[in-house]
Parts: C-alpha cells; sequence; structure tokens
C-alpha cells in the first residue's frame, strides 16, 4: 500500500509518474536523438575518422554509468529535490556546450560531463518513486515509467530526423537542453522534497566501500552483473554503428529511422512481455533461454553476414529478436544480481548500475570501432558477447542452467568479509 509521506498532498500520482517519465526520457533522447545527424557531424567536426562519431555515444555512456555511484549517496544525504535540480540543470549547460563545442576534442569532454549530470535522472527518478510508494503501488509506478522509456528510443531519432530538415545538427544539442530546463522548472514549481527526514543517511565512504566490496565478493552477483554488461555491451555496440550500417551496408539512410524504429520493437516488447512471465517461469529460466536464443541468433547473424551480407530484410529480423531477447536478459540478470542484497539495497544498486553501464560502454565502443562497411562486426559481437555471458551463467549457476525460482539466498545483513 502507498507510504504516508505527507508530500504526496502537493502532487497527484498521475503528474508525479508523467515527470519522473519525461526526466528518464530526457537521457534517451541525448542518445538516440542525435544519431541521423552522425555524418554531419563527421563532416562539421572535422572527424577524419568516420567511425569516431560514435565516441560521442560511447562517452556519454561512461558519464552516466560513473554518476550512477554519486546521486544516491548524495541524494539520502541532501534530498532528491535539490540533487536533480542541480544536475538537470547542469545537464542542460553541458548539452549548450556541446552545441557549440568547436572541436571534436572538446565534445568529447562536454558529451561526458553532460551523461555525468544525466546519469542523476535515471538513479533519482526510482528513488523518488520507491520515497512514495510502496509493493505494488511502487511497482505499477514504475512499470508505467519504463515503459514509457522504452517508447522513446522508437521516435527519438525521428525527432533528430526532423530537427535537421529545419536546421542544422548543433540545434539537437539546443533542444536538448531547452527540455531539460523546462524539466527542471516543472520539478522546481511542483515536485516537493520526498525524501523524509527520518531517512536520511549521512554518506559514508567507508560503508559503501564495504557494501561494493560485497557485491564482488558475492558469486551470483558479479556473475549475473557482469553478464549483463557484456550483453548491453553488444546493443551499444550496434547503436554506435547503426546509422552507419544503414548508410554504407545497405545503401538505405533515408530508412534509418524507420528501421530503427522496427529494431527498438523488439526490445519494448520484450520488456513489456517480461513483466508478465516472470513470475509464472523465474527469472532464471526466462532470461537464460533467452540468453541461449541471444547465441543462436547471433550464429545466424554470422551466417547472414557472410552470405547475404546486404540483405537489410533477414539483418532487421535477426536483429529484432536479439533486442527482444535482451529485453529479457538484462532486466532478469540484474533482478538476479540484486537478490541478495535487500540490506544494502541502494548502495548495492549504484555499484552495479556504475559496473554495467561502463563495462558496456566500453565493449559498445570496441565493436562499434570495428566497423568495416560491413554488418559483420556487429554480428560477431553479438556471438562472442552471448558466449561470454553464457560461461559466467554457468560459472554462477556451477553448470546447472534453469533451476527453480527463488533459490538465491539472500546473505546475512551484517556479513563477515
Amino acid at each position: 500500500m502507498p507510504s504516508q509521506n505527507p508530500a504526496k498532498k502537493t502532487i497527484g500520482p498521475r503528474e508525479l509518474t508523467v515527470m519522473m517519465s519525461s526526466l528518464m526520457a530526457l537521457n534517451a533522447l541525448a542518445i538516440d536523438a542525435m544519431l541521423p545527424a552522425f555524418p554531419a557531424m563527421v563532416r562539421g567536426l572535422g572527424i577524419a575518422d568516420p567511425n569516431q562519431v560514435q565516441y560521442i555515444i560511447s562517452t556519454f555512456l561512461a558519464g552516466t554509468g560513473i554518476g550512477a555511484l554519486i546521486y544516491g549517496p548524495l541524494s539520502d544525504r541532501y534530498g532528491r529535490k535539490p540533487i536533480l535540480l542541480i544536475a538537470t540543470l547542469g545537464a542542460a549547460i553541458f548539452s549548450l556546450a556541446c552545441s557549440i563545442a568547436p572541436t571534436f576534442e572538446i565534445m568529447l569532454m562536454m558529451r561526458f560531463a553532460h551523461g555525468l549530470l544525466a546519469a542523476a535522472m535515471g538513479v533519482l527518478v526510482i528513488s523518488v518513486i520507491r520515497d512514495q510508494f510502496e509493493g505494488d503501488a511502487m511497482a505499477r509506478r514504475m512499470s508505467t515509467v519504463f515503459l514509457i522509456f522504452m517508447i522513446v528510443p522508437i521516435v527519438a531519432p525521428t525527432i533528430g530526423q526532423m530537427v535537421l530538415l529545419f536546421a542544422g545538427w548543433r540545434v539537437i544539442f539546443d533542444l536538448m537542453a531547452f527540455m531539460a530546463v523546462a524539466a527542471s522548472i516543472w520539478v522546481f514549481v511542483r515536485l516537493p522534497e520526498t525524501l523524509a527526514p527520518e531517512n536520511i543517511i549521512p554518506i559514508q565512504p567507508h560503508a559503501l566501500a564495504k557494501a561494493w566490496k560485497v557485491v564482488v565478493l558475492n558469486r551470483n552477483s558479479a556473475g549475473y552483473m557482469i553478464g549483463a554488461g557484456v550483453t548491453q555491451g553488444a546493443l551499444f555496440g550496434y547503436l554506435n554503428s547503426s546509422q552507419q550500417m544503414f548508410d554504407k551496408v545497405f545503401n538505405a539512410a533515408d530508412f534509418f529511422t524507420i528501421g530503427f524504429a522496427i529494431i527498438a520493437i523488439g526490445i519494448a516488447a520484450s520488456n513489456f512481455t517480461n513483466a508478465r512471465i516472470v513470475e509464472r517461469f523465474g527469472a532464471r529460466r526466462v532470461s537464460q533461454t533467452a540468453l541461449l536464443t541471444f547465441i543462436a541468433l547471433g550464429a545466424l547473424q554470422l551466417l547472414a553476414a557472410t552470405f547475404v551480407p546486404t540483405s537489410l530484410p533477414i539483418f532487421l529480423v535477426l536483429l529484432t529478436g536479439n533486442m527482444a531477447m535482451i529485453g529479457f536478459i538484462g532486466s532478469n540478470f540484474s533482478s538476479i544480481a540484486m537478490t541478495p542484497f535487500g540490506h544494502v539495497a541502494g548502495a548495492a544498486s549504484s555499484f552495479q548500475t556504475f559496473v554495467r553501464t561502463v563495462l558496456a560502454a566500453s565493449l559498445g565502443a570496441l565493436i562499434g570501432q570495428q566497423f568495416d562497411g560491413t554488418v559483420f562486426p556487429v554480428a560477431l559481437g553479438f556471438f562472442c558477447c552471448g558466449l561470454v555471458a553464457l560461461g559466467l551463467v554457468l560459472w554462477c549457476e556451477k553448470g546447472k542452467l534453469f533451476t527453480r525460482p527463488g533459490t538465491t539466498q539472500p546473505i546475512p545483513a551484517n556479513p563477515h568479509n
């Protein structure tokens, strides 16, 4: 049932849900809206190697990963609203800085800073909803927020393409800055402080380090955490080189926004479906079945890249299928990795998000930089990432797959390390 936080009286649950969804959507826009502008950015910034434009995505993702470590402890100490306002306005400032960056090197520095501040929107949205709701009420709000977040990547490239029809690529960053300022005004005017005074937690570096150590040393947590990052790395590898593949491999630059939307529907649909089947079959059975399918589809991608390398329909079908598998893998791997840590959930969650995102951004950059005018590097990335993730799962489960749900036991509240 909902908590009794008096802050609820100042903002309705529907407005709160829309506000939090909008904040999370800003991060998706900051990644996907600029993909259609890559060719123009290569020319405008004088980038010698077209593959290097992908770092505009990778540096932002690296910033969001590192930022995941920062905002949980800060908001537990100083409150959700002030940290969210500072970070949102900061993200707007650095988005504007990106729009006027004179060189590629400065652009990358500004994008990293943009991601570092934008990380607060993902971390604090969950904290605000957790402050305001409990149990099923919280689950319903989070489901709505994440459903909207999954829809945004479907339309974001189209937004970027629409901007390019009327203005230059720099205006995309101006638009993101405007949206961030609008969101910060909305937060300032309507969002109350949701952290109850009795829940304020002092920042204790030693306690945080101890919690992170517990996460690293727990076999299930470490394996599934890294496995989630590895499979997400394949996704980021595709994301980084997606525009180039549509343009250079399939000669279908004008179809990019539609093709990207088709593929994004796969991961949105799987997240929607997962919420309805995971309690029946268990996170392990669903995610491990998806992982084996992911590897099989990766093998088919390799075959297609070898024998029908320019077939756009086959590429779309196989990649949409693998995007769907990532939807099943990511959320369930993360849930399994968090199972033992009820007593240090905040610290464990932020650390796992940091590891997953930084690992995925690094692997995604590595895969994307291998783009050679074919889809083979991305196909190889999917297949190899799937095999590595399977090896990690087999290590976690001591060679046994498809175990019954509920077999992971929580560790003691005061572990001896």
